[in-house]
């Protein structure tokens, strides 16, 4: 007789701000809470980051040293790209060492490049059953973003707002 272990449930988070980022530390801080936290209440965690400025970059970062300091045996941390760009291929193999998995998106790789970005995000979101943004302005991507996840009834947490002001 076969003993069939369980399918791990996955749960996926996507992330989303501003190109610019004037309080890294603060940020830096809410995304380690929320991240070790996600990593205490799930079983996996696939973490869908972007590469379009410093948000992400503080993101993907916070990712990397919590999974070296606190835990990496129940997460992912996946690069989503819209395309193919140079940069990805004349350092693919650097990239492969920084993030877990690298996903090139079909539906944006497919697109105009001026909408590639934005159509990679509503993918993303589609995808995630939360979505962490950095949004301080209505206006932008990241606020696009944000608009489209809270039309899709997406679990959303912005952490451009302090906790004290929710």
């Amino acid at each position: 007789m076969l003993n069939y272990s369980p399918l791990l449930e996955i749960y996926t988070v996507s992330f989303f701000g501003h190109r610019y980022v004037d309080q890294f530390t603060t940020i830096e801080n809410r995304l380690e809470e929320l991240i070790i936290k996600l990593l205490e209440e799930h079983e996996y965690v696939d973490f869908l980051v972007g590469r379009n400025g410093d948000f992400d970059q503080i993101v993907s970062s916070t990712i990397k040293r919590v999974k070296r300091d606190y835990r990496d045996d129940n997460c992912t941390h996946i690069l989503v790209l819209p395309y193919n760009s140079a940069e990805f291929q004349n350092n693919e193999d650097s990239f492969s060492e920084y993030y877990d998995e690298i996903e090139i998106c079909p539906e944006a790789h497919a697109a105009h490049f001026k909408a590639a970005i934005q159509i990679r995000n509503r993918n993303m979101i589609d995808r995630s059953d939360l979505c962490i943004f950095y949004v301080e302005h209505n206006s932008g991507g990241a606020f696009q973003s944000l608009q489209y996840a809270i039309k899709q009834n997406r679990q959303i947490t912005n952490i451009a707002r302090s906790p004290d002001s929710d």
